[in-house]
């Protein structure tokens, strides 16, 4: 059990699923972008908020769905996958950079002459 949750926790799983997730229904918005963008004006307010696939209230749909979908992503997914992930495999503490530790090295020779 122990090697599955580092697969899951350690390896890029979850960044690539959230990824693919917010990739297509980010496809579904420059679709239906370019999709009422090539349509033509539209002759009353009527046909502007018709839900056609090539209308402006396609476009605005996609864009409400993509943000409540992202939304629920990033609170049901990224947040707990972050608090497991800071739970079971913590961060080390960053060592001293070479150049600190041969500077301090250095200084410390000095002091003792």
């Amino acid at each position: 059990m122990t090697g599955f949750r580092k697969f899951l926790l350690q390896g890029n799983l979850v960044d690539i699923a959230v990824a693919f997730i917010i990739a297509a229904a980010f496809g579904r918005v420059v679709t239906t972008f370019v999709a009422w963008l090539t349509n033509k004006m539209p002759k009353s307010m009527d046909d502007v908020f018709t839900n056609t696939a090539n209308s402006f209230g396609a476009f605005l749909n996609a864009v409400i769905a993509f943000v409540i979908l992202a939304a629920v992503v990033y609170f049901l997914i990224v947040t707990p996958y972050t608090k497991a992930k800071e739970k079971f495999f913590p961060d080390a503490p960053e060592a001293e950079a070479p150049e600190v530790v041969l500077l301090t090295q250095i200084r410390d020779s000095l002091a003792t002459r």
